[in-house]
């Protein structure tokens, strides 16, 4: 059960990454998704996959 969470929460951030039209947008929007899921921790990932993932 806890893979499954895991899981599901890393699918959330890296949909929520890809929001934005440049890559400031989607590393604040990966931060802050980040950080609701799992706290600091999360929203370290979820900025440097949203910076990662711009065009």
């Amino acid at each position: 059960m806890r893979s499954l969470i895991a899981t599901a929460v890393s699918a959330m951030v890296l949909l929520l990454a890809g929001c934005g039209d440049n890559p400031t947008e989607r590393a604040a929007t990966g931060g802050l998704g980040g950080a609701v899921i799992a706290g600091p921790a999360g929203a370290v990932v979820g900025g440097t996959i949203g910076a990662a993932t711009a065009d």
